[in-house]
């Protein structure tokens, strides 16, 4: 059975209107309410498969932070420190991140995306959903949604390999499933453990906790309306059904409750 590693790759502060629904909005009681600002987490999860080695799901925002003026003013990098960076966080565990054989990518948004520079030319394989791949592709080549797509992070010389369908089982134990809203493309993590039982890795289907637990939607972060309702819905069965733990694409809170690299689960 695998053991996964929960590594901190930094964090990220911006007003709560991008991830809760009618964060900050006015009311007629309450026409100048004080602006608020969410501290995120950006995370990733190291798994140590025991017959496909080390695998990778998804790698945080990159070297540098090369967003552009806009975008690093809107997401503002705060509490910087080395050791978020990907491959120093990897290296807590123990291993070099030119151990991991397989990188599985949730969504391709640039602050999870931008880890992929460590990968380029090396042959390691890409997972991403074939929907959304192809999104990320005409999004950046039409700007229609360039911004949260980087070329930078969409490079042919990376070994991409797209799954299909409602659900893929990369390995023994690990299931990505299709999880359109966020993005169409976007994919969920569900790791089954030996000892500690199943988890999902939602990534951005959540950014913070709100999302799941009081089923209020995203902020202007939403793309699709109704397919995230029925993606919520299938979680919430699923995490029914499972007993799994649930770590959301950005919480900080949910991440503090969970052992973070260098201990790991089982």
């Amino acid at each position: 059975m695998p053991a996964s590693h929960l590594l901190n790759l930094g964090f990220l502060e911006a007003d709560s209107g991008f991830f809760v629904r009618g964060g900050n909005a006015s009311t007629a009681s309450n026409l100048h309410p004080e602006p608020t600002r969410r501290k995120l987490a950006m995370i990733s999860v190291l798994i140590s498969h025991p017959t496909e080695g080390l695998m990778l799901f998804e790698t945080g925002a990159g070297k540098e932070y090369i967003w552009g003026e806009q975008l690093n003013d809107i997401f503002a990098r705060v509490d910087y420190r080395p050791e978020h960076e990907l491959e120093n966080a990897i290296a807590k565990t123990g291993h070099s991140i030119n151990d991991v054989k397989t990188v599985i990518m949730g969504h391709l948004h640039l602050d999870h995306a931008g880890g992929l520079e460590n990968f380029v030319g090396t042959g390691v394989p890409i997972c991403v959903h074939e929907v959304e791949l192809k999104h990320a592709y005409y999004s950046v080549a039409t700007k229609a949604d360039l911004g949260v797509y980087l070329p930078k992070n969409l490079r042919w010389e990376l070994n991409w390999q797209p799954v299909h369908g409602s659900s893929w089982d990369i390995a023994e134990g690990i299931t990505i499933r299709h999880a359109p809203g966020h993005t169409p493309g976007l994919c969920i993590l569900q790791i089954n453990l030996r000892e500690s039982g199943t988890w999902i890795f939602t990534t951005d289907q959540y950014h913070v906790k709100e999302n799941f637990c009081d089923s209020v939607p995203q902020g202007w972060l939403a793309r699709d309306h109704s397919e995230w309702v029925r993606t919520h819905q299938m979680i919430r069965s699923m995490a029914k059904h499972t007993n799994a733990k649930l770590v959301f694409g950005h919480c900080k809170e949910t991440l503090d409750l969970y052992k973070q690299a260098p201990e790991c689960y089982m």
